[in-house]
Parts: C-alpha cells; structure tokens; sequence
C-alpha cells in the first residue's frame, strides 16, 4: 500500500524549506505533494520515497505527523483521464477526500494519489477495472 506523510506545520516563513532540508539529509525524495493551508497552521501531504523514515526525522524534528494510505492510479497523460478515473470511481460509489498529482518516474505518466476511506477494496475495484495502481 502506498503510504502517504501527512505533517502538520506551522503557517510562518522558513517551514518548508525545513521540512525539505530535514527529507535532504535523510536521502528521502519528494514524488508528490499537496499544501493546504490557513491562518496559522497547514497540512502538508507527501509522497515520499521512505515514508516511515520521513515519519521518524520529521517527528524527531519537532513536527506533528501521520502516515496515511493512500491509492496511487497511473494514468496516461491525455485529456480526459483524470475525469475517466473520477467517473469509474463514482459509478463505483466511490468518495474521494482528496487527491494529488505525482508521476511514475520509470514510465514517465502521471500517477493520482488520493485517499479514500477503503483503500483496500478501492485498489480491488480498481484493478478489476483495468487501472494500474501503485
């Protein structure tokens, strides 16, 4: 299951590039990632490429965090794809909370991540329904 970091950070100056520069001197790569934010405080979202280890430097760091599963769908980069996947996922019942773009690095297409409350039958369905899921 592809796991998401999600860190809860304080909206000031310089909060990023700390984030990033504590994933530098882990080795941890960025393969996706959302900002939202308000006021005082934001919820950044990543992909990572050690999730548990961004937790544990993130964490020992001083910042409140949390790993999450989520579904990773790749899809072709064409018009319409992403609206095809939503479709397939509503006809399916499915609800998304929310979603985000990354890509596959040895394919070169892009990859939606989103979560979702079941993500292990979501994958099932998915895959039964021809999707590629990371």
């Amino acid at each position: 299951m592809l796991k998401q970091v999600s860190i809860y950070a304080e909206n000031k100056k310089g909060t990023m590039q700390k984030i990033t520069g504590i994933l530098l001197e882990n080795d941890i790569n960025i393969l996706g990632s959302v900002t939202n934010d308000s006021a005082e405080y934001g919820i950044i979202r990543m992909v990572v490429s050690d999730a548990q280890k961004a937790f544990d430097s993130l964490t020992a760091a001083g910042f409140l965090c949390r790993l999450t599963d989520v579904i990773g769908v790749e899809v072709a980069d064409e018009v319409g794809n992403l609206n095809r996947l939503l479709k397939d996922l509503e006809q399916s019942n499915i609800s998304v909370d929310y979603l985000y773009l990354s890509f596959n690095r040895a394919s070169g297409k892009p990859i939606m991540v989103f979560h979702c409350l079941d993500t292990g039958e979501v994958k099932a369905c998915l895959a039964a329904k021809g999707y590629t899921v990371m």
